[in-house]
């Protein structure tokens, strides 16, 4: 397995991801477009999820394919970006067709931002509509991770969260990319120090190389943010490959990529965060005889446990913030 060119989602030939966000309020939007609709299932692991049309996912139902996804702050208000990518990918002939009407297809997650420090008082418009707009107008093959997008009001218990994506190609030339909001209950790191959960993962030092600490002993204390309210949190992913997959296949994708979350995070699938994984196949590779779903199950697993520790490496400070970002805490 080797990296990626961009360490990106949009390593996965297809995609192409926007990012927008409003620094007062401490919240953003990330949208995921596919070029043409992509097979997309979804796995739900924590016990406080927020979506939309997630249900549509489920290997039974009749819809195999979406045209976007779509990762929102924001709470339940989040859920309003995914109705203006809607509107503007129906303006532009995309959707499901139903006579001569066209929906295009957008399931959506929500993180809880709300008690980041940002100005929420913004009335009876909530910015999550004009959002999600400028995030659909915005993607393409570069996009930013840290404090941007969907992860640019996100935390964990002890340092700032973040917008992480990570790539890898299979020995068989198959891409599969992850893409995440840590927001997450609990935290990426070991204990007090700088140290990742999700150190074994790393490559090339793309969240600063520091390895396991020399003595890990206390690693495991449990520090999260229901001991002290509020209680903010939810990490919500994707993970893609080109590969061609069947809407059973892209779920069980989904199933084996939260490992990543309880690789890269302590502790992870709480009551209170919305945990959750969709899963795209774009189907740019042809369908081979047999699909190796242990190999592509694994890489989504250790692309997404390397996306969080990216994510949380990368944020950025901003006034008013709550919480340290990793590198104003440890350096470097």
């Amino acid at each position: 397995m080797t990296r990626q060119h961009r360490n990106l989602l949009t390593d996965v030939e297809g995609l192409t991801v926007g990012n927008a966000d409003d620094p007062e309020v401490k919240s953003g939007v990330t949208v995921v477009l596919c070029d043409r609709p992509a097979i997309a299932s979804v796995h739900v692991m924590g016990g406080a999820p927020g979506t939309r049309e997630s249900d549509l996912l489920a290997p039974e139902q009749t819809v195999q394919a979406v045209d976007a996804l779509v990762l929102a702050g924001g709470s339940a208000f989040g859920l309003d970006a995914a109705g203006s990518v809607m509107t503007a990918l129906a303006a532009a002939g995309r959707g499901f067709a139903v006579g001569p009407a066209r929906v295009p297809l957008v399931p959506a997650a929500i993180l809880f931002d709300l008690a980041n420090g940002g100005d929420k008082a913004w009335g009876a418009a909530p910015p999550y509509a004009r959002l999600g707009a400028e995030a659909l107008a915005a993607a393409g093959a570069d996009f930013a991770i840290g404090t941007a997008g969907a992860g640019a009001g996100a935390t964990t218990v002890n340092l700032k969260g973040g917008l992480g994506s990570a790539s890898m190609r299979l020995d068989d030339g198959t891409i599969v990319a992850a893409l995440v909001a840590v927001n997450a209950l609990g935290q990426a790191t070991l204990g007090q120090g700088p140290h990742f959960w999700a150190a074994p993962f790393e490559v090339d030092g793309e969240f600063g190389g520091r390895g396991w600490p020399s003595d890990p002993r206390g690693a495991a204390v449990l520090r999260h943010k229901g001991q002290g309210l509020p209680i903010a949190s939810t990490t919500i992913g994707v993970v893609a490959t080109d590969a061609a997959l069947t809407k059973a296949e892209a779920k069980r994708l989904a199933v084996m990529t939260h490992d990543g979350f309880a690789r890269a995070l302590w502790p992870a699938h709480t009551p209170f965060d919305g945990d959750l994984v969709f899963a795209l196949a774009t189907a740019r590779r042809p369908r081979a005889e047999s699909v190796d779903m242990v190999a592509l199950g694994a890489a989504g697993a250790a692309c997404m446990a390397r996306a969080i520790a990216r994510g949380v490496f990368a944020a950025t400070p901003a006034p008013g913030d709550l919480l340290p970002t990793w590198r104003q805490r440890f350096g470097g």
